[in-house]
């Protein structure tokens, strides 16, 4: 029988960062079988795992509501989960989007783990998408960075990106979950990037993520992937450059993570990843699940 490992991913603590389920033996699981175990788990994301190889995984993703084609956060995971399970220091996954290394190092806050995306690409968000999702978080055009336009970046999986040119703006997050939600199935997308920018390297952001049945997601690897992209395509950054983003603080999960940039190739995203018990279960922690009637949520603490 596979067995359910639960660790959250960019922190250094069970009541920090994201959750994710990983199952690292889950050959045999039909598709339908891994969409409940992921629905009970009821974490963003859960990692399945079949060895593909000496060093390699094939590896599938599945959030409470529906397959997703890459996700950061449980990549980190369950490369840190291989690593204290096996000793696996280099594993590389073979997602629905392509081959993903990982490489594993040792700090002072434990293992470490960096993956690197596949090529990512960013494509101009039409004013439609905008607009329509400006409505739907409540959100001015104004009320946006004109520094950091509107784009659709992808290193994995596609994200709407939306700059705040205001703290408080980003932190004042309440949306309305359907509309979302319908946006996103119609345009493709996994989640909605909502960024702001504290320095020219040091930004934070907040990623709703109805399409998965999540109000919002506390640190998303794979939009960070796509930030990356984004922020190289636009010239925001001089590379290779190391940026900073910290998510998850408003929903009180505090999330780490820290994205590579190199002049071409794929996106480095490096964080932790620790062990939860049933004791500290991040259900209870700030997570938020929609039932399958929300429309509308506050998301404020």
């Amino acid at each position: 029988m596979p067995t359910l490992l639960r660790y959250a991913a960019f922190t250094d603590t069970p009541l920090g960062g994201n959750p994710a389920g990983v199952m690292l033996d889950a050959d045999g699981l039909t598709d339908a079988r891994m969409q409940t175990i992921a629905a009970d788990v009821g974490y963003s994301e859960t990692a399945f795992l079949t060895a593909a190889g000496p060093g390699r995984y094939r590896v599938r993703y599945f959030s409470p509501r529906a397959e997703v084609p890459f996700c950061g956060h449980a990549t980190i995971a369950s490369a840190i989960a291989l690593f204290h399970a096996v000793g696996e220091t280099s594993p590389r996954f073979e997602t629905p989007v392509g081959e993903v290394p990982v490489t594993i190092t040792v700090d002072a806050d434990g293992p470490l783990a960096t993956l690197t995306s596949v090529a990512p690409r960013v494509e101009a968000a039409a004013p439609e998408l905008v607009a329509a999702t400006l409505a739907a978080l409540g959100w001015r055009e104004d009320e946006l960075d004109p520094a950091l336009p509107p784009r659709v970046a992808f290193a994995g999986a596609r994200h709407l990106v939306l700059a705040s040119a205001t703290r408080a703006r980003l932190a004042d997050l309440d949306y309305d979950f359907g509309a979302l939600e319908r946006i996103q199935r119609e345009h493709d997308l996994t989640t909605v990037d909502l960024v702001w920018r504290e320095t020219q390297i040091s930004f934070h952001a907040r990623n709703p993520f109805p399409v998965g049945g999540i109000v919002e997601d506390p640190a998303t690897g794979a939009a960070a992937a796509a930030f990356g992209g984004y922020l190289r395509a636009l010239g925001l950054v001089d590379t290779p450059a190391v940026v900073d983003i910290r998510q998850g603080d408003d929903m009180g999960r505090p999330s780490r993570l820290r994205v590579g940039i190199d002049p071409e190739g794929g996106i480095r995203v490096s964080g932790h990843a620790v062990r939860i018990d049933d004791a500290a279960d991040a259900r209870d922690s700030g997570l938020r699940i929609a039932g399958t009637d929300a429309s509308h949520q506050d998301l404020r603490p």
